[in-house]
């Protein structure tokens, strides 16, 4: 008997009708031998919908009380779930994040999770039952307080109650059939991948791709969990997300493993900063303190007839307001001449862990990429990824050119987007 924990995301539980899916799903499964743990997401878009709610009562909700509204999502999910599975004649109960043991840190919005005690789900199981878990929340223990995780939260939720359960797979359920080498919706001949290393997962998911977030890919990683992700629309074969040293496995990669793209980011730059030691230590200091998440960063080369260097660097459009903010309160310490953002800029990546043993593949990369008309604003490397800041109008053309200068394209039809979101 195995132990199995799945996950299953908004689009997969987004009516009744999708939910009684899931649970006939989940009921084979459990007659197949296998105990089994569910983590569930809010149905649809309950949680923009919640936002919104919230927004148009106040336009500046408590964080603690918006933490309360927002975990109400996976509940009702988790409930109805366990109903639907309970009339398929397999018991079963739901327990909210907290009651699950699931321990974060105090950060309402942005919890992380620090621990899971799984007494109760243990429990449930030795009587034979599935338990379903609401994702995406936990408790604090200091304050008692109901935390969530932000967004992508119930992945992270799986794979943590997979590794405190010592489950043998965490099971990642979407509305497409795996891990693609791009995003379906932008390159339709992206091709699926049968396995990809935690590394490169970890890199495609940091760059844009949605399938998985970076926190559940990191801690899947941490704990050794090996992660299948699928599509609960269909029967078909997922994508394996694992260290690559499974036994027989051919592990002769492909130099790329994909083509990733992010809209979600702004880049702001910072003119006349003096050009002196601890200049770049004061700006990014201050926006530390307004613990804003910087991505890529680029100085110029001052001249030297001025003395005053230029400052680039990417963060998320939502954190604009806040990092502003802290640069203009330490205007006088940083000593600069003005500032400027932009919010019309796309990211694209190039992942593979063949990067690190073959050569020529910046070139092909740039090459693809001015073939296709693309300029290129801001570059940023690591061993396995190349990733450029380009106008946001040309993001999708230069997806495609890299991804068709790779071969990256399949020969097999186009890929299919069950519910139309990629979660």
């Amino acid at each position: 008997m195995s132990l199995v924990v799945q996950k299953y995301g908004g689009s997969s539980v987004a009516d009744a009708a999708a939910i009684r899916r899931v649970a006939a799903r989940v009921v084979d499964t459990v007659r197949a031998g296998n105990d089994v743990v569910v983590t569930v997401s809010a149905m649809g878009d309950t949680t923009d919908e919640l936002i919104d709610l919230a927004n148009e009562v106040t336009t500046a909700p408590d964080p603690r009380e918006m933490d309360i509204l927002l975990t109400a999502g996976e509940r009702i999910s988790m409930a109805l779930l366990a109903m639907a599975i309970n009339s398929a004649g397999i018991p079963a109960q739901a327990f909210t994040g907290p009651q699950a043991g699931v321990i974060t840190t105090e950060h309402h919005g942005r919890a992380r999770i620090i621990d899971v005690a799984p007494g109760r789900l243990q429990r449930a199981l030795s009587q034979g039952r599935v338990a379903i878990v609401a994702g995406f929340q936990g408790l604090n223990q200091e304050t008692q307080d109901v935390t969530t995780l932000g967004r992508g939260g119930s992945d992270t939720t799986a794979v943590a109650l997979a590794a405190a359960l010592g489950a043998d797979v965490c099971e990642i359920y979407t509305d497409v059939d795996g891990v693609f080498t791009a995003d379906p919706r932008i390159v339709p001949a992206a091709r699926k991948l049968t396995r990809i290393t935690y590394e490169e997962m970890l890199d495609l998911a940091a760059s844009g791709a949605k399938v998985l977030m970076p926190r559940c890919v990191e801690y899947a990683r941490r704990f050794n969990v090996p992660v299948h992700v699928r599509s609960s629309f269909s029967g078909l074969e997922g994508t394996w997300v694992t260290d690559g040293t499974e036994e027989g496995d051919d592990m002769e990669d492909p130099i790329i493993a994909g083509v990733a793209h992010d809209r979600s980011e702004a880049k702001i730059t910072v003119t006349g900063v003096p050009d002196v030691p601890g200049s770049a230590a004061r700006l990014f200091e201050a926006v530390a303190r307004a613990d804003v998440n910087i991505d890529m960063i680029v100085q110029n080369v001052s001249a030297t007839n001025t003395g005053v260097t230029d400052i680039s660097f990417t963060l998320p459009q939502a954190s604009i307001p806040a990092a502003i903010a802290a640069i203009e309160g330490d205007h006088e310490g940083i000593g600069y001449a003005a500032l400027a953002t932009d919010d019309t800029i796309g990211k694209i990546s190039l992942v593979g862990a063949g990067m690190r043993s073959n050569s020529g593949v910046s070139a092909k990369f740039f090459a693809a990429l001015r073939d296709a008309g693309v300029n290129i604003e801001m570059i940023t490397t690591s061993d396995i990824r190349i990733s450029v800041v380009t106008r946001d109008a040309d993001l999708e053309k230069g997806v495609k050119a890299v991804h068709t200068a790779f071969d990256l394209d399949s020969t097999e039809g186009e890929a299919v987007v069950y519910g139309g979101t990629g979660r």
